[in-house]
């Protein structure tokens, strides 16, 4: 019988490495779909206002941007875990 446990990778603990990568990512992506959505605001607009690099951002664009970067740092957390950095 297979062992399905040994199959599954193991990821990364919480660590300010981690954290460091995520932050990064998040505002990697921000800076790229502050410039590449070329229509923002059209949807409900944010309920605070916000600086500078969000102007002109609604609830969708900041709500993208934000699941992007996450899908995006969590894929570079686990290749980099599995590649022994880190």
């Amino acid at each position: 019988m297979i062992n399905l446990f040994a199959l599954v990778p193991a990821t990364p603990t919480w660590s300010f490495n981690v954290a460091l990568i995520m932050i990064t990512c998040n505002l990697f992506v921000l800076a790229i779909g502050s410039s590449a959505i070329q229509v923002k605001g059209v949807g409900p607009a944010l309920p605070v206002e916000l600086p500078g690099v969000f102007q002109g951002f609604g609830l969708a664009e900041l709500l993208a941007v934000a699941s992007f970067g996450h899908i995006l740092g969590m894929g570079m957390i686990l290749g980099l875990g599995q590649a022994g950095l880190l």
